[in-house]
């Protein structure tokens, strides 16, 4: 079932991107597998995935050791990231892709460890929303940049949420914008609903869960 989902995702890439011009290998398919255990991830690097994206530090942390022999997996960190828990994060992750703060830039370097990261930026009015205004995008990437450990590698999204691409296409517009106006290379936005609508817009990365591996189930 998850090789067929696969190459039912690959199908939509593929057709979104030859619409639009662009090329299938410049972007990145991140698998998101918050909530389901160690073994979907197995199962999704044996049927060719390399790249996980997860939420919660602490479930990463109870996941990890069932990954220790997937030497070419990448993990991304996607949901926010507390101060308190850098240094695991550090440990953890090999792409931080929701700093939202120079304080937060600083923790992270403060780690010693090499990271890439992107920025979080916060492009709806939803209260429940992190990242960093766009006003702000401007220190938050000076922060960032000098920083010793850290490698700014774009802008991340998650704008608020809708059945219809359209409604969201405005906000990955907005942030393939700002990432040209600050000369960044890499987009994450866009999940298993509206992936097509945000590689259209520029998205370099998309995050797809439930089209991977079904719907999560209620806590």
């Amino acid at each position: 079932m998850l090789a067929q989902n696969l190459e039912l995702v690959e199908q939509r890439i593929r057709a979104a991107a030859a619409r639009c011009g662009r090329r299938r290998e410049d972007i990145r398919l991140i698998a998101v597998t918050k909530k389901f255990p160690a073994q979907v991830l197995r199962e999704a690097y044996a049927v060719g995935l390399r790249d996980f994206g997860e939420n919660y530090v602490q479930e990463f942390e109870e996941k990890s050791p069932a990954l220790a022999n997937l030497p070419d997996a990448r993990y991304h960190l996607i949901g926010h990231l507390q101060t308190n828990k850098t240094k695991k994060a550090a440990e953890l992750f090999h792409t931080i892709q929701t700093v939202d703060s120079a304080k937060l830039a600083r923790r992270l370097d403060g780690e010693g460890k090499p990271l890439d990261v992107l920025i979080e930026v916060k492009l709806s009015e939803e209260a429940a929303k992190a990242g960093a205004p766009p006003e702000d995008l401007p220190a938050v990437i000076e922060a960032v940049q000098a920083c010793r450990c850290l490698r700014l590698q774009g802008l991340m999204t998650m704008p608020p949420w809708s059945d219809d691409p359209e409604i969201t296409r405005p906000y990955f517009a907005r942030l393939y914008e700002l990432a040209q106006k600050h000369q960044l290379k890499e987009l994450s936005m866009g999940m298993s609903h509206d992936l097509e609508a945000a590689i259209e817009e520029g998205a370099t990365m998309v995050r797809i869960g439930t089209a991977l591996f079904g719907p999560r189930k209620k806590a």
